[in-house]
């Protein structure tokens, strides 16, 4: 018996940083959506617990217990093995969840090949703070506190995504510790939002409302302001915005072929940073 799971990337639509507790954690609110561009995994039976990365994006990822799949995979049990295949397609410390992601993935797999129940929010955040969220997928939620706190979004409009990534990583921590010594750390949280977007322009509206707080500080570390400005210029963009910590931007689009044009002009004047299409539905 062999499972397999999907590991779609976390867009973080929004991100308002609205304080911290007294443990140094910060405290999220934020709206997630999961567009269908990720890593893929699958599990097989084996007497000992074991890791292969392979994929477009496997350079770099450790296979040791650094991995976050093999962390999950503990978490999940301490006796029982299985051979992963981590097929890896989105870049590492991009802000767009990836090893939360393929955390979340090796709990579902896993859970489904042992036959055991998934843990609840607040034990898979022990993994990290997005992957209670990354469990959810593709459900797009509202995510709050330290990232345990989840509620489904409202509904939303279907859409296409187009995300960009130089090539840098951002690292959260030095982030978060830019954000605190700016002084910016109790910032209002998300607007009310309404019962549901109807359309795209609907959805960008509001956005337009909200923030992502750690877009400055990220901008010390990557090109953040290049990407914004180079996906904004694209035909049919109707919002352009980084996600998480970064350095991933994304731009929102009414459909495929729009995102896929505007994929291809940036691809054409930047050729090495990484470029993909999903959609959101």
């Amino acid at each position: 018996m062999t499972v397999e799971a999907f590991a779609p990337a976390k867009v973080n639509l929004t991100l308002h940083v609205t304080g911290r507790r007294s443990d140094g954690f910060h405290l999220l609110e934020s709206l997630v959506v999961f567009p269908d561009i990720g890593d893929r995994l699958s599990f097989a039976p084996a007497e000992d617990l074991g890791l292969e990365v392979r994929g477009p994006m496997a350079e770099g990822v450790p296979t040791d217990e650094r991995n976050l799949c093999l962390r999950a995979a503990r978490h999940l049990s301490l006796s029982k093995g299985a051979r992963i295949t981590l097929e890896k397609h989105l870049p590492h410390g991009a802000g767009i969840g990836g090893g939360s992601a393929d955390a979340a993935a090796t709990l579902r797999g896993l859970s489904q090949l042992w036959d055991l129940p998934l843990p609840e929010a607040i034990k898979a955040a022990e993994l990290g703070a997005d992957v209670p969220v990354c469990l959810a997928a593709p459900k797009a939620m509202v995510m709050r506190g330290i990232g345990e706190s989840l509620s489904p979004a409202p509904a939303l409009p279907s859409f296409s995504m187009l995300l960009v990534n130089p090539r840098v990583e951002t690292p959260t921590g030095p982030i978060f510790a830019a954000l605190a010594a700016s002084g910016s750390i109790n910032n209002p949280p998300m607007p009310e939002m309404p019962a549901g977007f109807a359309s795209l322009v609907d959805l960008t509206g509001w956005l337009r409302l909200t923030r992502n707080d750690l877009e400055q500080a990220a901008a010390d570390f990557a090109p953040i302001r290049a990407l914004n400005a180079a996906i904004e210029a694209q035909h049919g963009c109707a919002f352009a915005r980084m996600s998480g910590s970064g350095s991933t931007c994304f731009g929102l689009f009414e459909n495929t072929a729009l995102a896929e044009a505007a994929a291809a002009a940036i691809r054409r004047s930047c050729l090495d940073w990484w470029i993909a299409v999903g959609a959101v539905s």
